[in-house]
Parts: C-alpha cells; structure tokens; sequence
C-alpha cells in the first residue's frame, strides 16, 4: 500500500480503497504526537462493530505505543514508531501473528540463563531488555547492554538475545536465572 501521509483520515482511506487485505501493518503514527493519526483514525472509523481499537498502549517496554483494531474487519496492528520498539513489538506480536494466520508454528525458543550482572526490580511493565549471550569460565550467562533506550538501533544491532522480564520483577544477582529468547539476525 506505500507510504501513508501522516494527516487525519489517511490511513482509513488507504485500507478501505485496497482489496482483499488479510492485515495491516503500520509503523510509527500510534502514539500521541502531533503527526499519530492511527488511534485518532480507528476512533472514528469506529462505523459499526466491523472497524474500531481492540487495546491501546500496553505494560511493556520497549513498545507501549503498540496498537491494535480493525478497519472493516480487516485487523491492523500499529507497531510504534521507534525502532528499537518497532522491531521488539514484530517479534512479539507480529511474527506470531503471521505465524497463525498461516497456521504455522510462532514459538520463540525461550529458556533460562544465568545473568552476569545484578538487575534492579522491574516496575509494572514487561521489559524486553537487549543482551549478549556469553560463554565464559562458568559457562554460558547473558549480559545486559548498558544502554537501553528505545531509539537506541545499534544496541538491538549488537545484541543477539532478549531478556524477559515480567512485570514486577523482583531484582536478580549474579548467577540467577532469567527467561531469555535469541535474537533473529536482524540486521
């Protein structure tokens, strides 16, 4: 469908135009800046039960702004703008998605893994925190990148594993177990 201009009413124009969609995809626009229209759009597209929001901003970090409804029963899934966010929430949410809709297996490989740093709590979001699978004299640990900001691409670029964290997770030492999932390659 292209680039949608960022002005109110846009993106409902273009998937009511386009035929046989089976889901769109949208990144950025799904936040509440002065150029997000996607929220505004599926609020008013909102015509009957066919078209409108599911949920809107979710506990989770990177990718709160995440979005998801329909527009005349086709789903749209807007993935935040961000691109640290964006890639997290498509690994998340989309890849399993896609996954479905094609009846195809979307488990991510997921097991646990000493970490060799000390964590503080988490607070009420689950955190994507990106990391570093490391072999070392004890084995195999994960290590958390020191930056953790969501627009920071080159960290996601050099990680190669994701920690889980749950929401109110209580702190960890060294040496204690975390949920992580590798990585796809990227980029």
């Amino acid at each position: 469908m292209g680039i949608v201009r960022d002005a109110p009413g846009e993106m409902l124009d273009m998937v009511r135009k386009a035929n046989s969609l089976d889901l769109v995809v949208t990144t950025g626009g799904a936040s509440v800046g002065k150029y997000d229209h996607i929220v505004s759009d599926l609020k008013s597209g909102h015509l009957d039960q066919s078209s409108g929001i599911n949920f809107w901003k979710i506990a989770m970090r990177p990718g709160k702004p995440l979005v998801y409804g329909n527009v005349d029963n086709t789903p749209i899934l807007g993935l935040p703008g961000n691109p640290v966010s964006t890639a997290i929430c498509a690994l998340v949410f989309l890849r399993p998605a896609i996954a479905h809709m094609s009846r195809g297996k979307s488990d991510l490989p997921k097991f646990q893994v000493p970490v060799s740093v000390c964590l503080e709590p988490n607070d009420h979001r689950q955190d994507y925190v990106r990391a570093n699978l490391e072999i070392n004299d004890f084995g195999q640990t994960v290590r958390p990148a020191q930056l953790q900001d969501s627009s920071m691409l080159a960290t996601l670029a050099n990680a190669n594993a994701l920690i889980i964290r749950p929401p109110y997770d209580p702190a960890k030492k060294v040496g204690d177990l975390v949920t992580i999932f590798p990585t796809p390659d990227l980029f």
